[in-house]
């Protein structure tokens, strides 16, 4: 049997904020108040957001927008 996940893709803070609407400030702030996945440091010059983190974020939220669960 073949896995047929894709792969782990990382993604920079610019392709992070187009995806979920939100300015570098907002992300920010949500990180540390705990309501956003952190970067991964993957240097002292580079962090990387999970995608998987990132598309589970947004699902989450649409969720909380559609009367389900809300967890802010």
């Amino acid at each position: 049997m073949t896995d047929t996940a894709a792969p782990e893709r990382f993604l920079k803070l610019d392709e992070v904020k187009r995806r979920v609407g939100l300015g570098k400030s907002m992300i920010y702030r949500l990180i540390q108040e705990g309501k956003f996945p952190a970067p991964y440091k993957l240097s002292p010059a580079a962090s990387r957001w999970s995608e998987r983190e990132i598309v589970a974020w947004i699902d989450e939220v649409k969720d909380g927008f559609e009367g389900k669960k809300r967890r802010v």
